[in-house]
């Protein structure tokens, strides 16, 4: 089966056509419904009866897991689910004991945060079977996670000038908007027209849901107005948007013109989020506040978030009495 282009958040063999979610296999469509969570209960109550073993239940699992996750979680999800699908697929519910549990963490410990988002996962599937009966104990539970690496990348300000340089038109006004409003690349590509105004840019994070307004500079009107000049055929909805259909940019292209500019720059590992992390560090060295920027709930958020790109600045002792 090949993989997905479009609407990777929904299970194998349920598609959308005509305004509705539709099962399909060996060539016959089995209705669902219009509204994905009522339709992933049906498309659960078919898959059901065509087998009782893990594969099964995580479909059985997956409305209720996701009902009410954010759009990006449910796609990490989808992505566990279809490896746990592939590991588990021989077993029963009642066959995962810990053991087996420590051991899928294990087999993934080389990207820990992988593994800890398919444990997370398998422990709410189980918890389901739990709820339902199907098992006595939930075998993921008392796991630790595994330590996960926190990224310590700072951009400079010659690579931010670099990568700028290398990119395309359009790529150029989303790396400022990025920079100046130090928002995650998600609420970036979200920005409407409407959302704009003297005062500034409001933000709903689609993340945390803290709204915001980051308030209008002469940089930002400058790169709003770039961002407006570029060529549409088709005017969208939103400040960034395709040339041709007027739709949103999607994350994955965004984030393939930023490194192919990085790449025709010479810099190496940088990210597309790394303008996130430069942005907040560089607000709280010109004494801004970051806190605000960021839209995190508590200090101690946004003091970990900068502690790992900042750089600690330290004065020498004076030479001179030791000469006399």
């Amino acid at each position: 089966m090949r993989p997905r282009k479009q609407n990777r958040h929904l299970p194998p063999c349920v598609y959308q056509k005509h305004g509705a979610y539709w099962y399909v296999k060996k060539g016959k469509w089995n209705r669902l419904g219009t509204e994905l969570h009522s339709a992933l209960i049906e498309y659960a109550r078919l898959t059901a009866a065509q087998g009782s073993g893990m594969p099964a239940l995580i479909d059985r699992a997956w409305p209720e897991i996701t009902r009410d996750l954010k759009p990006n979680t449910v796609k990490q999800y989808r992505y566990a689910a279809d490896q746990l699908k592939n590991i588990l697929v021989e077993f029963e519910p009642g066959q995962v004991t810990p053991r087996v549990v420590a051991e899928i963490r294990q087999h993934y410990a080389a990207t820990p945060n992988m593994a800890n988002r398919i444990i997370s996962f398998l422990r709410q599937v189980m918890h389901y079977a739990v709820e339902n009966q199907i098992v006595e104990s939930n075998p993921a539970v008392g796991l630790r996670r595994l330590k996960e690496k926190q990224r310590d990348r700072y951009l400079t300000d010659a690579e931010y000038r670099a990568i700028r340089a290398h990119a395309s038109g359009n790529l150029r006004p989303i790396i400022d908007i990025c920079y100046l409003t130090g928002q995650r690349i998600s609420d970036i590509l979200a920005i409407r027209l409407a959302d704009i105004s003297d005062e500034g840019i409001r933000f709903t994070q689609q993340k945390t849901g803290a709204r915001l307004l980051i308030e209008m500079t002469d940089d930002m009107r400058a790169a709003i107005d770039a961002a407006k000049a570029l060529p549409r055929k088709v005017r969208g909805l939103t400040l960034f948007c395709t040339m041709r259909g007027g739709r949103p940019y999607s994350y994955y292209t965004v984030r393939t013109m930023w490194n192919t500019a990085a790449e025709r720059a010479g810099v190496q590992d940088a990210h597309l989020h790394d303008l996130r992390a430069k942005a907040i560090t560089d607000a709280k060295n010109q004494g801004l506040d970051p806190q605000a920027l960021s839209g995190h709930t508590t200090e101690a958020q946004t003091n970990r978030y900068i502690r790992a790109r900042d750089t600690v600045r330290a004065k020498p002792p004076s030479i001179r009495q030791l000469s006399n």
